[in-house]
């Protein structure tokens, strides 16, 4: 698929049809979840109707640990796809977030393709959303804080993508100071920040500098699901940079990871990156994240079968990890944490 402009909405556009093909997935590399199992529990007394998936987002109490992960955002498609999105996330009582925000600092023709979201859900956590090469190219936060205000946001995300930004035509692979624009902008602004790779992974690493620079979020974005670096390979038609298609960690990997990290710092964990039943949500969960996201999967639904699609398709994932809590004898998700997953390779 050729570019056929350097506009960002047209861009989004063209992301948009990529992303409703299963041609950007990765090729060879994997989640990971698939090394791993549940420990069945034989004597399990679990009451299955008395599981509960409430938990906090923040300062807000939702019905499922899971955020419909930033999808899109400024372009005549958006509109409609974010009002359809953000009924379902209503009604789920579930977080959602906004695709890079960056087009609506350029001018206002796209705003209600953002305003939509908080217009149609009211009382979810909505998170904004704008990629690192912009924020280390701002000399005041303040378009941060606009973007914030445009949606009521209640969080920020700020979207770390190397990959795609390397092989993206007239991308801006450009972080340097990254680190110490962060420290700057959570400290001028008066939301959360969580920090978002989009498909290469975070490792445990950047992972602990991040939260040392006040980050209250990392969504690790992993490996495995799309790939954003073939999305641009496929925009720039007849690259030869292919071998650059599955570049990153692994999503299991990152969660497991980077979990370890809660014995030092308080901060939430997303999990996201190739989710895409209740199996893979349950083992993200007991690997170690406090919520689980996903994007492609719900943005494809939606075209298939609309809003209401989308919704049973979320509560169906979420039977599936409560018969897995049942079977494994969690009475709740503190309990699904607590050592019941297990690498295969040590079943036998």
């Amino acid at each position: 698929m050729p570019v056929k402009s350097n506009s960002i909405s047209q861009r989004k556009k063209e992301h948009l049809e990529l992303c409703l093909t299963d041609e950007v997935s990765f090729k060879d590399k994997t989640t990971g979840f698939e090394n791993y199992d549940f420990k069945n529990y034989a004597i399990t007394e679990v009451e299955i109707s008395k599981i509960d998936f409430k938990t906090n987002f923040f300062d807000k109490k939702i019905n499922y640990p899971f955020l419909i992960s930033c999808m899109t955002g400024g372009a005549t498609e958006a509109e409609n796809i974010n009002a359809k999105l953000s009924i379902a996330a209503n009604q789920l009582n579930i977080p959602l977030g906004v695709g890079s925000q960056r087009q609506a600092l350029e001018n206002n023709k796209f705003h209600k393709s953002y305003k939509v979201i908080r217009k149609s859900a009211p009382n979810i956590p909505v998170l904004g959303n704008i990629g690192a090469s912009q924020v280390v190219q701002f000399k005041s936060f303040d378009k941060v804080k606009f973007l914030v205000d445009l949606i009521e946001a209640d969080g920020m995300v700020i979207h770390t993508n190397p990959s795609q930004e390397l092989f993206q035509g007239k991308g801006e692979p450009n972080f340097k100071g990254l680190l110490k624009s962060i420290e700057k902008l959570v400290k001028y602004l008066k939301v959360p920040i969580i920090i978002k790779e989009v498909g290469a992974g975070i490792s445990k690493t950047a992972a602990e500098k991040l939260l040392n620079a006040g980050v209250k979020g990392i969504d690790v974005a992993g490996a495995g699901g799309t790939s954003w670096a073939g999305v641009e390979i496929l925009r720039n038609h007849g690259s030869n940079e292919n071998e650059f298609w599955d570049w990153g960690l692994p999503t299991s990997y990152c969660i497991r990871t980077v979990s370890k990290l809660k014995n030092k710092f308080d901060f939430m964990l997303v999990g996201s990156g190739g989710i895409y039943n209740g199996y893979n949500i349950a083992k993200a969960l007991a690997l170690g994240a406090d919520v689980t996201a996903a994007a492609r999967i719900i943005l494809q639904e939606l075209k298939k079968t609309g809003e209401e699609g989308v919704i049973k398709l979320i509560e169906s994932w979420f039977e599936s990890v409560r018969k897995i809590m049942f079977l494994t004898g969690s009475n709740n998700l503190t309990e699904l944490r607590n050592k019941k997953i297990i690498r295969k390779e040590k079943l036998y």
